[in-house]
């Protein structure tokens, strides 16, 4: 680890740095785990005893900001711990994640918003923001104190992977979080459309003899959204869109010029119905993965703009879980540790360049967030991923950091990983090959 009392130079990397438009060779200067320097820096400008890292072939840029990560902490400590998830996250180029509310208990009162921050501080290798529940215990019904989870240190309110049914609630959390600039991140499926589907309607659910959801489950919600966000205007942040009419119904809220943004997990991205094959359970998502066609029409709103960050949507289930026939078996995969090396498949597909990467997985994430994250601009926090752009490997899940091991990309072949991450200029993850 290095000393936060002296200096570190991260010598010959390629730094890629959206919220300075960076794209080059480079250096970056930390001193007391602050950056003091990025770009341009000449040998006269360092003192003599300055910490050299060489970082020669790698690709320097700003740790990346997960906005949507599910620990089981506290009440399902099997599935998943603060210290595991940051552990996967730090070997994932994780430098900063958002925990989701759906705990045991909930994380809907202050206390428990303490207990995520101060059990953070305590065991987790990176930053760790606590959102809190938008109504109580996640039931749609009332909502929670908002102005007082905030000043305790929320960054943002959501049911998790509940959608709040009731128009008038959420209207009533849309205007009161407006007055508090407080952010409301929203899981846009309509529950009675999705009933008791488990796939992608269309004619894949139909071989494999399972029953759909609609798109129209996730467009029917997000018109609603957009109508009540008009009224209120509020900050209304869509969680994981799914599909090709799910981003047109987005992009009609920011035409019209409402305060919206969205997010897309890297399964949406990378993976579609087709990968389910013979009852993967691994790929049980929610929203369910959809046709090749909205796969593509995602990385276009990406490349766009109406799609802002990518998420893991990283949700650990146990085999007690996810060992069910397909239909019975619980949503959800982890991702925290594959994030980033399964977003370099959109850059080696010629799909996105490395900056448009870098700007959904960390700069914009931590604007929309309000946190100091997601630059390597002098004076910010020294969080960084290191990453080798071409390097293979084959994710083994008896390898991966997560208690659990539900990983759509287990056996997958992938190119690029992270080879070195800093939080605040320590070292927290740094592979050492086998």
């Amino acid at each position: 680890m290095t000393d936060a009392g002296k200096m570190l130079l991260i010598d010959g990397a390629h730094i890629v740095d959206p919220s300075q438009a960076l794209d080059g060779a480079g250096r970056i200067l930390v001193v007391n785990g602050k950056i003091a320097g990025c770009g341009k820096i000449g040998d006269g400008d360092l003192p003599a005893d300055v910490e050299r890292l060489d970082a020669r072939g790698l690709i320097a840029a700003p740790g990346l900001v997960d906005m949507r990560v599910f620990v089981g902490e506290p009440g399902y400590e099997h599935r998943e711990t603060l210290a595991s998830a940051s552990h996967a996250a730090a070997a994932g180029g994780v430098t900063s994640f958002v925990c989701m509310p759906d705990t045991n208990p909930v994380i809907d009162d202050v206390a428990l918003v303490d207990f995520i921050q101060r059990a953070a501080r305590d065991t987790a290798q990176v930053n760790v923001y606590p959102s809190a529940a938008l109504t109580k215990g996640l039931e749609g019904r009332e909502m929670t104190e908002i102005g007082l989870l905030s000043e305790a240190g929320a960054v943002g309110f959501t049911d998790g992977r509940h959608a709040v049914r009731n128009p008038r609630i959420f209207l009533r959390a849309l205007t009161y979080a407006r007055d508090f600039d407080a952010l409301v991140m929203h899981h846009p499926e309509e529950p009675e459309l999705v009933g008791s589907g488990v796939m992608h309607q269309g004619e894949m659910a139909t071989r494999l003899g399972l029953t759909g959801i609609p798109v129209t489950a996730e467009t029917i919600m997000i018109d609603r959204d957009m109508r009540l966000v008009a009224q209120s205007k509020g900050r209304y942040h869509a969680s994981q869109l799914s599909s090709a009419e799910g981003a047109e119904a987005l992009a009609r809220g920011r035409r019209a010029g409402l305060n919206v943004t969205a997010g897309v997990s890297i399964n949406h991205l990378t993976l579609n119905e087709n990968d389910i094959g013979a009852y993967r359970t691994f790929f049980k998502m929610a929203p369910p993965l959809r046709t090749e066609d909205d796969r593509q029409a995602l990385i276009e709103a990406l490349r766009t703009g109406v799609i802002d960050a990518i998420v893991s949507s990283h949700d650990p289930q146990d085999v007690e879980t996810k060992r069910h026939p397909f239909a019975e078996a619980a949503d959800g995969a982890v991702g925290l540790e594959t994030l980033l090396p399964a977003a370099l498949r959109l850059y080696h597909a010629g799909d996105l360049s490395l900056v448009q990467l870098i700007r959904a997985l960390s700069t914009r994430p931590a604007e929309i967030l309000g946190i100091g994250a997601g630059t390597l601009k002098k004076g910010a926090n020294a969080d960084m991923v290191l990453f080798d752009l071409d390097a293979p490997w084959v994710v083994r899940k008896e390898d991966l950091r997560s208690r659990s091991k539900n990983s759509p990309f287990d056996e997958a072949r992938l190119s690029g990983r992270v080879v070195r991450t800093l939080v605040a200029g320590e070292t927290v993850y740094a592979y050492a090959p086998a």
